[in-house]
């Protein structure tokens, strides 16, 4: 098996719960270097890797085939845009960029430089996004006319020192959970037609938006995106409607809470849900009809990187495309510029 040598750009929550146990268990990669800028955190999960204190070190290895961006958002371009320079094959955390022209320009430039880049939109392998996806393939709900989903937390204080409370930073609930949100739509319906916005600083003493509700427009329904830092009691994470039945999810996917015990993605077991956070489907009438819990699939984050190692040893497409993900930086602009201006903006 031919072995992939990866850097990491950063070892915080990022690297600690998602990058570095997937990439652990991965079959084909090999993690051969960790930026840490004063801290040696990472040899715990790579002990044969080697710890750098600047990124020239990772960019000026030849031995290096694929860089995970994984530093604060608003740096994603530059050290994307680096390493793509330097001949590396490009995973960027999202959200993709905080620029529509700086996305389009690491397109552009991966794609003269023949570099896979591709964006960790690992939300697509929860479980209850998979389970969601059989639903409405299965045809249960018949046509949709509505569709909301909810990505809450509860934070009673703004914690210092960290850039993701800081607005010069880019960063807000909009872009760090709503990229998540929006992709998972884009994937299931495409691009809407138009999108309304309201966007709040709903904790006392933030200096940045952790407060969405998003309205996206399609021709014949309309889905609701909704995420608060104020939600002690959250409801339902999934609710969509059809002409036909509805399906109803409560709960978060496991897999995080797993990651951040220090449990290693593998077993036949990973990402299954309890049977008490199933979702609900109501459909049909008559002798064909049920409603009752419907069996969730398992969530499967190790796929992204058994994908992407296919991507970079053969001719498939990481499951992940840089222009999809360019597009949920497009709608998250749409929805800045509708909460501006207050009113819908047409895509």
């Amino acid at each position: 098996m031919k072995k992939i040598n990866v850097a990491l750009t950063s070892f915080g929550m990022s690297g600690k719960v998602f990058h570095g146990p997937l990439l652990k268990v991965a079959n084909g990669f090999i993690v051969r270097k960790v930026l840490e800028r004063s801290k040696n955190e990472s040899v715990a999960l790579f002990p044969e890797s080697k710890i750098v204190r600047n990124y020239t070190d990772i960019l000026t290895d030849p031995k290096v085939d694929l860089v995970v961006v994984n530093v604060p958002d608003k740096l994603h371009y530059s050290f994307a845009r680096d390493a793509i320079q330097a001949g590396k094959h490009v995973v960027v955390e999202k959200p993709f960029t905080l620029n529509i022209t700086e996305g389009e320009e690491l397109i552009e430039l991966a794609g003269k430089k023949e570099k896979i880049l591709t964006v960790f939109q690992n939300r697509r392998w929860d479980s209850d996004f998979l389970t969601l996806k059989k639903v409405i393939s299965e045809g249960w709900l018949g046509e949709i006319k509505e569709f909301e989903v909810h990505f809450d937390r509860f934070k009673d204080t703004v914690p210092e020192g960290t850039w993701k409370e800081d607005p010069e930073e880019g960063a807000s609930v909009l872009y760090n959970l709503g990229s998540h949100l929006v992709d998972q739509v884009l994937v299931l319906f495409s691009m809407p037609n138009a999108v309304f916005a309201d966007l709040a600083k709903v904790r006392s003493g933030t200096s940045v938006i952790d407060y969405f509700h998003l309205h996206l427009y399609y021709k014949n329904f309309k889905v609701i995106l909704k995420s608060s830092y104020q939600v002690k009691e959250p409801g339902p994470k999934f609710m969509i409607h059809g002409s036909a039945g509805s399906f109803v999810k409560y709960g978060m996917d496991i897999q995080e809470e797993a990651l951040k015990k220090g449990l290693l993605p593998e077993g036949a077991a990973w990402g299954k849900e309890p049977a008490e956070i199933y979702g609900h489907l109501n459909y049909g009438s008559g002798k064909d009809k049920f409603n009752g819990k419907y069996e969730s699939l398992p969530g499967n984050y190790p796929f992204f990187y058994e994908n992407l190692y296919e991507a970079l040893t053969s001719d498939k497409e990481p499951a992940v495309k840089a222009t999809e993900a360019l597009n949920v930086i497009r709608m998250l602009h749409a929805a800045e510029k509708s909460y501006r201006k207050g009113c819908k903006i047409m895509l």
